[in-house]
């Protein structure tokens, strides 16, 4: 090949070696000349290579270690390339294989396509065409993954959205997953059902190095518990195909598991292994498949007293407690309800195709002070209801003259929500408010005198 040629070919293979440094590879092939050519143009574009010269030491291989793709030939001493495959699958390979050949015929073309073989490369060839094979199996694997997970998520309905609010509260919970974000440490939420535990969650894995990878929450107590251990784990079926549980899906991302109080007995088993190994054994499977993940988890229960009833392994909680954030419920955060509800409607309305209603004084009013027990949650459903209905319920419908970005910004009225807020949680004593407020009891009559209350 000539120099200008040579040059040519070094670059388009340059161009196709860019998406693959994630991959480990196993190179198997009875040629020397070919491991090391093979191993030369992988090495300095996947995560890890290895060499194997016979089926055997390919076996032992894969008995130590997970790789993402086999090289193999297909005429080796011994064992056909493709037969060797076979007992693979069956033992728990699940992962991708190029087969590369200098004898191509159409009955060995079908036995591989049969084998489930990803992509056929005849010898000779260049470096470009061996990378090409080795990116599309790559992307097609990546697809498959995002489809699985795609699906998943228009089944669950999840709609993740911002962390509105600028309460002490919530700058609080915000501090704290900027210094968690770059670290591998499990991390338990804790707070009461609708306060946003997922939505934490998921802006924790956004900040870290991991964003681009999958986020995948499981409900724990959503789950079949017949049925839990195989979606997670994954199951090999009768065909010896394997069907990939959440583990391998959210692998490289992070796995979130909500309701972990509810989380069966012998799940609680499976996963502190998992958490101690980092790796997993699908149902049915000979082979263990290593892990890369981060975990979060979370609860509304009180997992110190399941502990103590014999509902929760005392092992597997100190093993998820290492770090905790407590997601305050909406009452302790009640100068976001403003926000909330205005950023809601606007959602609403446009999603619905439907007229936003006036947010008037009077209703921020009334949903300033309301206790709020369903959180967050309660506060987006009746925003959406409303919407639908063209109007709030009685307990919050108003009739002011002060409405849109005046009725939130207002301060006299920021003000009065907050002032009757803290009242409403001293249960009346205007002393106490005082006290809570750090003002004088005249001041609150005043306030209470003027705004004729």
């Amino acid at each position: 090949m000539t120099a200008p040629r040579q040059r040519a070919a070094d670059s388009a293979a340059d161009d196709y070696g860019r998406n693959l440094s994630g991959a480990s590879v196993l190179v198997i092939d009875d040629e020397p000349g070919m491991r090391n050519f093979l191993t030369k143009v992988l090495e300095p574009r996947v995560k890890r290579v290895e060499q194997a010269a016979s089926p055997r030491e390919a076996t032992q291989k894969l008995d130590g270690a997970h790789f993402d793709l086999l090289i193999l030939d297909n005429l080796m001493p011994g064992i056909k390339g493709l037969d060797w495959m076979d007992e693979q699958r069956r033992k728990g390979f699940f992962g991708d294989t190029i087969l590369i050949t200098a004898y191509a015929d159409l009955e060995t073309a079908i036995s591989a396509l049969r084998a489930g073989v990803s992509d056929f490369v005849l010898k000779p060839f260049r470096a470009n065409q061996i990378l090409g094979a080795i990116e599309r199996t790559l992307d097609r694997k990546h697809l498959r993954r995002e489809n699985a997970l795609l699906r998943r998520e228009l089944y669950a309905n999840n709609l993740r959205g911002e962390m509105i609010g600028k309460s002490e509260a919530l700058s609080a919970v915000h501090s704290m997953l900027k210094k968690l974000a770059p670290l591998p440490t499990p991390v338990l939420f804790l707070g009461e059902s609708g306060t946003g535990k997922e939505l934490a969650a998921g802006h924790l894995h956004e900040m870290s190095d991991r964003a681009e990878a999958p986020f995948v929450a499981v409900n724990c107590a959503a789950i079949d518990p017949d049925r839990i251990v195989a979606e997670l784990f994954g199951v090999v079926d009768d065909s010896g195909q394997l069907k990939q549980g959440l583990f391998q899906l959210a692998d490289g991302g992070t796995l979130f598991l909500d309701e972990v109080a509810q989380m069966p007995a012998q799940l609680q088993a499976a996963l502190l292994r998992v958490l101690e190994d980092k790796k997993v054994r699908p149902l049915g499977a000979e082979r263990e498949i290593p892990l890369d993940l981060r975990f979060l988890f979370a609860t509304n229960a009180d997992l110190h007293k399941a502990v103590e009833e014999g509902r929760f392994r005392m092992d597997l909680y100190h093993r998820i407690n290492v770090v905790t954030i407590e997601i305050p419920p909406l009452r302790r955060r009640s100068e976001d309800i403003v926000e909330l509800a205005a950023r809601f409607m606007e959602q609403f309305s446009n999603t619905l195709g439907m007229p936003a209603l006036d947010l008037d004084e009077q209703t921020l009013l009334k949903m300033r002070r309301y206790d709020w027990p369903g959180n967050v949650r309660e506060l987006r459903n009746l925003i959406e209801r409303s919407v639908i209905l063209g109007d709030f319920p009685e307990e919050f419908a108003g009739s002011g003259a002060v409405k849109g970005p005046e009725a939130k910004e207002n301060l006299d009225m920021v003000v009065q929500r907050h002032i009757l807020h803290v009242l409403d949680h001293c249960g009346g004593n205007r002393a106490e408010a005082a006290r809570r407020l750090g003002v004088s009891r005249k001041t609150i009559d005043r306030k209470l005198a003027a705004w004729e209350l």
